[in-house]
């Protein structure tokens, strides 16, 4: 189909058009014939019809009250009938796959000119790719999803597994041989802990904004699959693993309940082992599980006579899983859990018997470490948000950025983000330089303390920027729709991996151990 000619006309010309049978208006240097939308306004006739927007430049107007993407919806980008003489467009909005041009927006290592020790030219290739694959592939899902609540489309499923995302969600390791990651741009051996977090999903998918769907995209995986890798036998690792990262099958953690949470070791839920020997019989009931509506493995915490033991189970008899509703989407598949006289045979134990406690401590770290990462992003995501807010709203006759209290407002988010950002690259540096049993040694109590710290910092950047976009802090559309959606689903961050309270804790009784007995005052 032929492109529509679009005619220029000089200001002078367009302001002619002013009348409810003939009215025209401009934005961003485009010319916009209202007329017969005018009665389909969401904010009625009256409010295109005012004497300062009829036949007039509405730039100002319109992005007072409307997101960029609006004016770029195909209902909307056919109302031009023409462009201002002699004007370009100089607004712009996200572009897929680049940048943004906005201060504090992308971390420093990603800003022009600035530097970094940890990140390579690799990273940077890698981190350019898997931005534009989540741009153009996952961004759209999401937003569909979010709404209607179902789990991700399983298209998206598959070209993430086609890329390796799966398998790189689960860090560096041994499971990523053979494998060809993005494309080629990152080899196996070459993937480290800066591709996993600072890059794919973990960081650059928060840029989406949409909590529920973010845990639907097989987070549980992302924690219910890294006991099989470490602490699984051979078989059923060939069993497993193949099928959750190529993205056919689910799995998920299953460890809190409704007696304990943070407390692992005050579980109900018991394993007890059949006459034989051969088998142990499950019984009890998990809750808050992600993924677990959907789910097709269960990594579970037991209680059995020895302590604490991690069992796989496969979904089937005597399994049955509820939703649980939350204040974020159903997406997320958050499930309540009953086991029933479920039979498992005994060579599905992740780890020694009794030795629950170690897979799960290794495991904790990852999990929590990968939700500082998005924690991180999505706080970023808020100040970019909050700063473009402030540059194009008007209060009292000025940018809302000209009040001293709005300043503090920015200031205190943005030292809250970049303290954040900089202490997860000193660990995840860390980390890269650790094997699996040192970072459970070491890391334990140091990302407790910063889970602690990056959750605090989020819900207070959430009640500012509320208090920033003002109704529209609080409205689910609009504006202010990722504020909302930010301010109703952070406390997730806080609860999730670890109460925040008992995480930090973690840390202390960790650093109160290493205090040497001769050290004194």
């Amino acid at each position: 189909m032929a492109t529509k000619e679009l005619k220029s006309y000089s200001r002078e010309e367009v302001a002619k058009h002013n009348t409810d049978a003939d009215l025209w208006v401009i934005i961003d240097g485009k010319v916009y014939d209202l007329t017969k939308f005018k009665n389909m306004h969401p904010g009625g006739a009256s409010v295109i019809l005012d004497d300062e927007i009829a036949g007039q430049d509405a730039t100002e107007a319109f992005y007072g009250l409307h997101r960029h993407e609006v004016i770029l919806k195909p209902q909307y980008a056919r109302l031009q009938v023409g462009v201002v003489e002699g004007e370009q467009s100089v607004i712009t909005g996200k572009v897929v796959g680049e940048l943004s041009q906005v201060p504090y927006a992308e971390p420093t290592w990603l800003s022009d000119g600035y530097k970094s020790p940890y990140y390579s030219e690799n990273h940077r290739r890698f981190q350019r790719a898997v931005r534009k694959f989540i741009d153009e592939v996952i961004t759209p899902d999401a937003a569909l999803h979010e709404e209607d609540g179902k789990p991700p489309s399983k298209s998206v499923i598959e070209a993430m597994a086609k890329l390796g995302l799966h398998a790189m969600r689960m860090g560096p390791g041994k499971h990523l041989k053979g494998l060809e990651l993005m494309g080629g741009i990152v080899k196996p051996e070459e993937f480290d802990y800066f591709h996993e977090a600072c890059m794919i999903i973990t960081q650059e998918f928060a840029r989406c904004g949409k909590r529920g769907y973010g845990d639907g995209l097989m987070s549980g995986s992302v924690i219910g699959l890294p006991p099989i890798l470490n602490f699984a036998s051979q078989a059923i690792k060939d069993k497993v693993i193949p099928d959750v990262l190529s993205g056919q099958r689910t799995i998920c953690l299953a460890i809190s309940e409704a007696f304990a949470g943070s407390d692992v070791a005050g579980i109900r839920t018991t394993a007890t082992k059949t006459e034989d020997g051969k088998h142990w019989i499950i019984n009890g009931t998990k809750k808050w599980i992600t993924n677990g509506t959907f789910a097709h493995y269960f990594t579970v915490g037991c209680k059995t006579d020895d302590g604490f033991t991690v069992i796989l189970v496969e979904r089937g008899e005597g399994v049955e899983t509820k939703p649980i509703k939350t204040s974020y989407s159903p997406t997320a598949g958050t499930a309540f859990i009953s086991f029933e006289n479920v039979k498992v045979p005994i060579e599905n134990t992740l780890g020694p018997e009794g030795g629950g406690i170690f897979v799960m401590l290794s495991n904790f770290n990852h999990e929590r470490w990968v939700m500082i990462c998005s924690s991180a992003r999505s706080q970023r995501l808020v100040v970019e948000e909050c700063l473009k807010w402030t540059n194009q709203r008007k209060a009292f006759g000025k940018p809302l950025h000209s009040q001293a209290v709005i300043r503090n407002k920015l200031a205190a988010m943005i030292a809250r983000v970049e303290s954040v950002q900089n202490w997860l690259e000193n660990i995840t540096y860390q980390m890269n330089n650790m094997s699996y049993k040192q970072q459970a040694a070491k890391l334990a109590g140091p990302i407790g303390i910063l889970k602690m710290q990056a959750t605090r910092s989020a819900q207070e950047t959430a009640a500012d920027a509320v208090q920033i976009f003002g109704g529209r802090g609080i409205t689910k559309t609009g504006m202010g729709e990722f504020i909302e959606h930010y301010h109703r689903t952070v406390p997730f961050d806080a609860i999730l991996g670890g109460a925040e309270d008992v995480l930090g804790d973690l840390g202390v009784r960790q650093a109160i151990r290493g205090i040497p007995k001769n050290s004194k005052l």
